[in-house]
């Protein structure tokens, strides 16, 4: 793995420079917990996090809903979550570009208003099409944040404290995913799934209102040019590095197993032999409170067993999940997801975190790949995974799971050979 910069990244059109770590004043004002705006900065992510879940997700919990206000299958339903996470995938790149050029809080912040603005009329949808293309819409408007939050936290935070930075804002993802499933669930079973996504668009503004006023001014940022040459190189160069690639797939593999399984749970646990109602259904994504714990703690689970070991440790506990959940058994199904949810927070703070420091130059178009290739699999596991239940059940659902986990871990085991190779390559 490269050597983590400690400074500003090198920007798109200019000369690479020398890491701000050779400089001690510029190394001493980065932020480290404790420090100065240090907690600021974390909470301000932290609600930056919760916004883009509870957005990017809000009519997840709903699809029973929709399904039936406009009598359509689960696959189809489904499209109103792959839409929005296709349209993040799709437009994280050029957005970390322009983060590049203007900054990364000011795009944080439009993306961030823009996204709000389009769920305002979210909730009057004419039709399931309309509906889909709202969200196409909002999902490329929040592909501002991922990629422009982990860049800036690569700039502003000191190298030892990265991952645990990454896990508080990852932390905000599970808590915006958990409580805005949890609330549309509620609201839904009393008024309606409209009113629904419309107490998630208020709640995402009022997150955008703090995140602005609460986020540190960049001290590290350089802006670069928005050349499409030196664009074009640098995604290049990201794309050439094994490394890298490896944690994009990890990433599209973790979130593959993620949008499947919750893209689907509101169906099964709606259907004999649960027969729950909508705002129990709801709130079943309590469980992300897990997510929040393993995110937020991926630091030290690196510290311990190295970033291979980690990621073997999500692994397993992914598919150990996806197998638990196969009994008709409404408190093993909950282990099930308790596991999922860890799993799969934990793989993804590690990997995404990896991917900042392996990045020395270009990190928010680095940033941007891997958040392109994690939403492609939210938006491939919630088709395949509802597809997948349309054809043969949760069983099926869980087979595509532990197909992906797989990935995850031949990919590590590459990664770990291909480590112990490179010491006898140089002794020779």
């Amino acid at each position: 793995m490269s050597p983590a910069s400690t400074g500003a990244s090198t920007t798109v059109g200019a000369v690479p420079t020398a890491p701000v770590a050779a400089s001690p004043s510029s190394s001493d004002s980065l932020m480290a917990p404790g420090g100065p705006g240090y907690r600021r900065m974390s909470f301000a992510l932290f609600l930056a996090g919760v916004a883009t879940f509870a957005l990017l997700y809000s009519t997840q919990a709903l699809l029973p809903l929709i399904s039936g206000e406009f009598g359509v299958a689960a696959s189809d339903a489904s499209w109103t979550v792959a839409a929005a996470t296709g349209g993040l995938a799709l437009f994280v790149l050029p957005m970390s570009t322009l983060s590049e050029r203007y900054g990364r809080r000011a795009v944080m912040t439009g993306s961030l208003a823009v996204a709000v603005g389009v769920g305002v009329l979210v909730p009057f949808a004419p039709s399931l099409g309309s509906l889909v293309v709202l969200r196409g819409l909002q999902g490329a408007a929040l592909a501002g944040l991922p990629a422009s939050a982990t860049a800036y936290l690569a700039e502003e935070v000191r190298p030892r404290a990265l991952v645990t930075a990454i896990g508080l804002f990852v932390a905000g993802n599970s808590v915006g995913g958990m409580s805005g499933r949890v609330i549309t669930g509620w609201v839904a079973q009393e008024w309606g799934w409209r009113v629904a996504v419309g107490v998630i668009g208020a709640v995402a503004v009022a997150c955008a209102i703090a995140f602005r006023l609460l986020l540190p001014a960049p001290r590290h940022f350089t802006p670069g040019s928005l050349r499409p040459r030196v664009l074009a190189r640098t995604v290049r160069d990201h794309l050439a590095d094994p490394l890298l690639c490896r944690l994009y797939a990890i990433g599209a593999l973790f979130m593959t197993v993620f949008g499947g399984v919750y893209t689907v749970i509101g169906y099964r646990l709606t259907e004999a032999p649960f027969s729950l109602p909508q705002g129990i259904v709801g709130s079943i994504f309590l469980v992300y409170l897990v997510g929040t714990v393993s995110a937020s703690t991926a630091g030290r689970l690196v510290g311990r067993l190295g970033r291979r070991g980690a990621l073997y440790l999500a692994g397993g506990t992914t598919a150990t999940g996806l197998l638990v959940s196969l009994a008709d058994s409404l408190p093993l199904v909950l282990l099930g997801l308790v596991l999922i949810t860890a799993g799969f927070f934990a793989g993804h703070a590690v990997a995404s975190s990896a991917v900042s420091r392996t990045a020395t130059t270009g990190r928010a178009q680095a940033s941007a790949l891997y958040q392109s290739a994690y939403y492609i699999g939210a938006s491939a596991g919630s088709t395949v995974g509802a597809t997948a239940f349309h054809a043969g059940g949760w069983a099926a659902t869980v087979g595509v799971g532990v197909l992906a986990v797989l990935g995850v871990v031949t990919i590590t085991v590459f990664g770990t050979r291909a480590a112990r190779r490179r010491p006898l390559v140089a002794a020779h």
